[in-house]
């Protein structure tokens, strides 16, 4: 089970973090991603963090804004928002792909659990 928190209002320019607390997993076994579905259009992918942590992959839309990092020992994934701007408007979801599924980071249909969603809304 994926738990995420963390969303809100922000102001363009201001930061958020998200946090997704993973629970009946092996969680050092998991990619962990986040997507973003913004009202009205598809999900897509945002950020992904390997299963060791040493590796970070990132849309181009967020790349130098947001940080992806987890902590094993609490068996967690936050996403880092900074400079924030009203297209990141969107319910973020956060997911695990078991390491073995060998499948992309970036396609959703690859990953095999998925968390409720927290809304993000940043206003100009």
């Amino acid at each position: 089970q994926l738990q995420a928190s963390g969303g809100g209002l922000v102001q363009a320019g201001g930061s958020r973090r998200l946090s997704c607390a993973a629970s009946g997993l092996t969680f050092s076994r998991y990619v962990m991603g986040w997507f973003r579905q913004a009202p009205g259009k598809e999900r897509n992918f945002v950020a992904a963090i390997s299963w060791s942590g040493g590796s970070t992959y990132y849309v181009d839309s967020v790349k130098g804004r947001f940080t992806i990092s987890r902590d094993g020992a609490k068996n967690t994934v936050y996403l880092q928002m900074n400079s924030l701007k009203p297209e990141d408007t969107a319910v973020y979801y956060c997911a695990a792909q078991n390491k073995y599924n060998s499948g992309s980071y970036s396609m959703g249909i690859d990953y095999n659990y998925w968390g409720q969603g927290t809304l993000v809304t940043v206003s100009s």
